[in-house]
């Protein structure tokens, strides 16, 4: 499983105009799910996932609390092409899930 992670003040996708998921501040983490993955791998990126430190408390440290700690949200992206690769010219996706 890859994971790209970023903090956001806001996010959303939309498709063909429609909004179909959307956060305010919070984490957009778009996600490459393998043939090899097992729930227990999923398991494990929720948790840390969920549980990165990325914001500051407030005695201003910084890198202490977690998105779940500041009750902000997250939005999750399929992302197949994170397993991308290429053959020669052409990009190759056998090894994601779709």
């Amino acid at each position: 499983m890859k994971l790209v992670v970023q903090r956001v003040l806001n996010g959303k996708v939309s498709v063909e105009s429609n909004v179909v998921g959307a956060i305010g501040p919070g984490l957009v983490v778009f996600v490459g799910i393998s043939r090899d993955d097992t729930d227990q791998d999923i398991e494990f990126a929720v948790r840390r996932v969920l549980n990165m430190r990325l914001w500051r408390n407030g005695e201003n440290k910084p890198w202490d609390l977690s998105v779940m700690q500041m009750n902000y949200g997250v939005l999750l992206i399929s992302q197949f092409t994170l397993y991308g690769s290429m053959k020669g010219n052409r990009p190759d996706f056998h090894l994601g899930t779709f």
